[in-house]
Formats: structure tokens, sequence, C-alpha cells
């Protein structure tokens, strides 16, 4: 065995899943044993043998990706459990297994595999993926780039047929449970991180020790960053429709009509609201240029 087979033969070893109560599988995925697989390069000493040696390497890896993991997702992690959310994320990553440098991205397909197995959390399904769409909502909303926004000119030209661009940083959420209280509530809990709602000017702020009851109520989101902060801001059900629209590709007119669909504001209190809308995206910078690329800015 040359350098470049130890190495990749260790690499599929250590990287190998673990088994569902977090050890070492006593197989390869071609049947083989292995423990004879581990002789064939560790060296036994007095107290390990290659397995249990192997073993340590296998189970740190996991327990890193795991680890990564749960710092992306702490409100899923405290709502859930490590004894749910751990398993969780194992069963995650073995159908996601990390494909990148960088953990950055490790996280990223959790809420829509989330919704393919509510048999991970049956009693908590609907809140368990309201939770991870929002949290990693942040993380986009972090990371995302930010672009020129359009300026008091550059909106003198628009008709109903322009299509206006979103900051790319923009996440636009429809939840069925009021999640960002409770994520507010666990970052509370564990320390300080730039992340801001407007949900506490609505509601009594919560204790620090205890996590507010989800109860079901439709709840609508915008996360966006503005000055290195994430900032989850809640709009009405029009506003979402409006900017999901624009953010879809739709023309202005079109966008305008998708909101008042369902015509909960009539007459002049529908014009004034989507002049709200408007003058709230515009100062918050969400109307932005052509965006040229996708590159993240901090």
């Amino acid at each position: 065995m040359n350098l470049l087979e130890l190495q990749r033969r260790m690499a599929e070893d250590v990287m190998r899943p673990l088994t569902t109560d977090f050890q070492m599988q006593p197989t390869t995925s071609d049947g083989r044993s292995t423990s004879a697989t581990a002789e064939c390069y560790i060296k036994p000493n007095n107290l390990l043998s290659a397995f249990d040696r192997l073993e340590i390497y296998n189970r740190q890896y996991w327990f890193r990706v795991i680890d990564a993991v749960s710092e992306d997702f702490p409100a899923l992690n405290s709502v859930l459990g490590s004894e749910i959310f751990d398993p969780l994320v194992l069963a995650y990553l073995r159908d996601n297994p990390s494909t990148s440098f960088t953990l950055r991205n490790l996280g990223s397909r959790l809420p829509e595999w989330l919704r393919d197995h509510p048999e991970l959390v049956p009693d908590q399904h609907n809140l368990a993926m309201d939770i991870a769409r929002l949290e990693w909502a942040y993380v986009e909303a972090y990371d995302q780039a930010a672009v020129q926004p359009v300026d008091a000119a550059g909106f003198a030209g628009f008709d109903a047929q322009t299509r206006l661009r979103l900051q790319p940083h923009l996440q636009l959420l429809d939840l069925r449970y009021p999640v960002d209280e409770l994520v507010l509530a666990v970052h509370r809990k564990s320390g300080p991180r730039d992340i801001i709602s407007n949900a506490m000017s609505e509601r009594r702020q919560t204790s620090q020790a205890v996590l507010p009851e989800m109860n079901r109520e439709d709840v609508y989101l915008a996360v966006h960053r503005y000055d290195n902060s994430v900032y989850y801001r809640r709009i009405d059900r029009e506003a979402f429709l409006l900017f999901r629209s624009l953010q879809s590709g739709e023309p202005l007119g079109v966008a305008i009509q998708t909101a008042v669909q369902d015509r909960t504001y009539f007459g002049q209190e529908q014009f004034a609201k989507i002049q709200e809308y408007f003058a709230h995206a515009a100062q918050l910078g969400w109307f932005c240029q052509e965006v040229e690329n996708s590159a993240s800015v901090n």
C-alpha cells in the first residue's frame, strides 16, 4: 500500500457513517471486516486495538460535523434535545455527506431533507421544519451578497412591466409558527449574536430561562442583513406575496396584482398599504441594481 492508497483508505474509513448508536461500523461498505482492514495499516498498542484506534478518528470526525450542523441550528437542537437532534443530523449527513472544503454549506439541505422525514420528529415535524428554515435563512442572509440599492432616480422610470431586483441576502419565509421568537430566545440563552427582530415590539419579551410556547400562527418574515446584523422583520401576507413575486422575476404590475388578490385591504387603504410596503423596502435598501454575480459580501 503506497502513501496515496493509505490516505484514501483511511479517509474512507474515517468518513464512513457511524451506527445509530454512534459507534464505528463493524464491516466496510463491501462487507469486509473493519477490524481486519484497520490492522492492515494501524498498529495496536497496549491499551487499544487497531479497530479501537481507528474508531477514535471515525467518531471524532462525525462528532465534529454534527457539531458544525448544530452551530447553524441551535434552536432546532434546543427544541428537539440531543437525543433526537444528534441521530437526526447523523441520518441527514448519511444522505448528504460533506462535499466541500468548507463546513459552511453542510446544513444547506437540512430544511428540505427534514420535510421528507416526518418520522424523525413525529410530534413536532411542522415546528421543526419552520425552525430549520428560519435558522438556515439566517446563514444565507448573513453570507449572501449586498448589491448597490436603487436610488430615487432609479425609481423614476418604473412602470407595470419593470422587473425589480431584490437584494440577494433577502430571505422570505411563510411560517406556521412564530419561531422568530423561539430562535431569539435560544440566542439570548446561548450568548450575543447579530440578530434582531421586530417581533419584540409586538409581544412581551420572553424570559431567558424558558423557551416560548409555540402555538399555531401564520407568520411572514423578511430576513435581511443591515450593517452586518441580520434582522427578522415580520411583514403582512400581502407584502410577502408582493416581494416573493418580485423575487421570482415577475413584472411589477403582476406582483402588485398577486399581492392584492385576496383583497384584505380595499380602495385607498389598499393603495396606501402598497405604498407603505415599497417605502419600507426602499428605506431598507431591498431594491437593487441588476445582480451580476452571487459572490458573498460580509
